[in-house]
């Protein structure tokens, strides 16, 4: 049985590695849930413990952040603040500036993902009315929106676990990661900045065929005040709820979540319809993955083995290159999973949230954000290739990476 799951395991994080399997039309997903009904079709685990192996207070905080971010995308926030700072007063270095500060604000708390998503296409839209090159900008949403989640608990996938998981305060954690995103944001701007100095404009940058046309009014998210404050509200609601509440966050976020479900307008279809399913699907499949290999004994074994040969990962700065490691192999997300049984260090939580998500800006496949940003360019038209997001990505994560490792050290 501990050699079935132990091929399962390697199966299921090959997967991760390659982004789904030879020969089979897989993705990540498609591979951690196989890999979760071959653990129950062994007998490994059964139904019941596969259920208890999943961890809920995870599961139901992201969808309900999810709810709430779709909420804002039906309201047509998204669409209507990027066209606000399109139509700044600044020069090219200040939009990108404003930017990269809009962007890490929105995905600290509304997911770096579905920032993106909304924001991209609309970005490259309004690069063009103001006659900028659209690569630098675009690069920025994806680096910032990355940055950005990490300053809050509920900014990304992995953060939400790492807080269920250490139950870490959401307002201790803000105050510690303030600082270190903060700097990371303007190693982001500056170095974009620096890099694109005297090549602002149209297609002096971008490697594509002749502009698409801007997009249509048809195209636009119809921006609805009621929806968006709604939305808005709700959101405070929480953060405030999460800083002074005593509450369990999973309980404040799902009431939340059923508010904004309960609406005269907007149907609970174009709603759920906006959940990632998928990512939700990923998450409780890989729990169940995890929990049967960590029931072998083999994890335990495997930390003693590196122990041994002096890879401790308990002391922080064996943890932080494992992450950093972990996170580009397998994506950030099943990194800490694997790594959250060793995260015994008082700074442990803090240091898994900023390594693993700064860590996602190295290599276009490092973070969901990042694809989607480039996906997103490849539909008007605008060619962002791995060297091309490289110059950018590689300097910022190091960079960010080196300042959080001597954040962490004298924390």
């Amino acid at each position: 049985m501990t050699l079935s799951i132990l091929i399962i395991f390697l199966i299921v994080y090959i997967g991760m590695i390659l982004g789904g399997l030879p020969f089979l039309q897989l993705d990540r997903t498609g591979v951690a849930l196989l890999g979760a009904i071959a653990i129950i079709s062994i007998n490994a685990m059964s139904l019941d413990e596969a259920v208890k192996a999943i961890n809920l207070p995870t599961i139901i905080l992201l969808f309900s952040f999810m709810v709430v971010s779709a909420q804002m995308r039906l309201g047509g926030f998204y669409d209507w603040i990027t066209h606000k700072l399109g139509r700044l007063g600044v020069g090219p270095a200040g939009f990108l500036g404003a930017l990269i500060i809009v962007t890490a604000v929105l995905s600290a708390i509304f997911s770096n993902d579905i920032v993106c998503l909304a924001i991209a296409p609309v970005l490259i839209d309004v690069c063009r009315k103001r006659q900028v090159a659209a690569i630098p900008y675009l690069l920025a949403l994806a680096c910032a929106a990355n940055i950005g989640s990490a300053a809050t608990l509920i900014g990304n996938p992995q953060n939400m676990l790492i807080g269920q998981s250490l139950k870490i305060s959401f307002g201790a954690y803000f105050l510690d990661a303030i600082i270190p995103v903060a700097l990371g944001l303007f190693i982001c701007w500056a170095l974009i900045a620096w890099q694109t100095k005297g090549k602002w404009k149209l297609n002096a940058l971008d490697s594509s065929t002749p502009a698409s046309p801007s997009l249509g009014t048809d195209d636009l998210m119809p921006f609805d005040p009621w929806q968006t404050t709604k939305g808005l509200l709700v959101a405070a609601g929480l953060l405030i709820a999460f800083l002074v509440g005593p509450w369990p966050t999973e309980y404040v976020a799902l009431i939340g979540a059923g508010i904004l479900l309960t609406s005269r307008k907007l149907h609970s279809r174009k709603m759920l319809g906006l959940v990632d399913w998928e990512l939700l699907v990923l998450f409780m499949s890989l729990f169940v993955v995890n929990h049967a290999f960590q029931q072998t004994g083999i994890s335990a074994e495997s930390i003693q083995f590196l122990a041994q040969k002096g890879i401790q990962l308990e002391q922080t700065s064996h943890l932080f290159f494992a992450t950093f490691v972990l996170s580009n192999l397998v994506s950030n997300v099943p990194a800490v999973m694997l790594l959250l049984p060793v995260a015994n260090h008082e700074t442990s939580g803090l240091l898994l949230a900023l390594a693993s998500t700064f860590a996602g800006n190295l290599l276009i496949v490092g973070s969901i954000a990042n694809i989607i940003v480039i996906d997103a360019a490849a539909r008007q038209k605008i060619t962002i290739d791995w060297r091309c997001h490289a110059r950018v990505g590689v300097p910022i994560t190091l960079i960010t990476l080196a300042m959080t490792g001597f954040y962490l050290a004298f924390h």
